[in-house]
């Protein structure tokens, strides 16, 4: 059964980052990501299922659209290696059904990563239910307020460096997502962890 767990999460990679791809681009312009067969950006022709299929359907297609010879974004066959990667990473790092649980938290961050850098957003619907998950796990793994005040100390500190630089400035530093995507990561994390992500998210910017 474990292996199961494993040989799924590898497997799974690749079409979650399909559906990554086009979760990052309908998301942040307020379309379903959910309806709607996926087309080519450039003549709207209905892919088939054939070009459907994760990496394969790029290599099938030689990167480029059938119906009218359009480049194939890169970012496609990217993002399906990327979660194959996380897939792979996390089969080996963990196993049953913490392996799947582990690939999942990073296919999430990989997705509030793209929408960020392509976007400048961190949309509401990915970064509060991540949060609630942290406090949810730290809940049920280490019982205590750790948890709870890293959420609340990570969305108290970036909130109060936003209010002060508004202030000094009179431009916005930050956006409303930040604060909560800090506060997720004191959710998972717990508080002692929050000066590391901070630091490691500056040396990153």
């Amino acid at each position: 059964m474990q292996t199961l767990w494993s040989l799924f999460t590898v497997l799974a990679g690749p079409f979650v980052g399909s559906f990554l791809g086009l979760a990052s681009l309908r998301l942040p312009a307020g379309r379903s990501f959910m309806r709607g067969r996926s087309a080519c950006q450039a003549c709207a022709k209905p892919l088939g299922p054939h070009e459907l299929i994760p990496l394969l359907g790029y290599l099938l297609q030689r990167g480029r659209c059938r119906a009218c010879a359009a480049v194939i974004p890169r970012r496609y066959p990217l993002l399906e290696t990327t979660c194959l990667t996380i897939g792979l990473l996390s089969a080996l790092l963990a196993s049953g059904p913490l392996a799947l649980a582990t690939a999942v938290l990073g296919w999430w961050l990989l997705l509030i990563a793209v929408i960020d850098a392509e976007h400048m957003l961190l949309p509401d619907s990915l970064t509060l239910p991540l949060i609630v998950a942290g406090l949810a796990l730290g809940a049920w793994r280490t019982p205590g307020l750790d948890h709870i005040i890293g959420a609340a100390a990570g969305f108290a500190a970036l909130s109060l460096v936003a209010l002060v630089y508004r202030r000094l400035r009179g431009i916005d530093g930050l956006g409303d997502g930040d604060p909560r995507l800090f506060a997720a990561s004191g959710a998972w994390l717990g508080w002692t962890a929050l000066p590391t992500v901070l630091l490691g998210a500056t040396c990153l910017r």
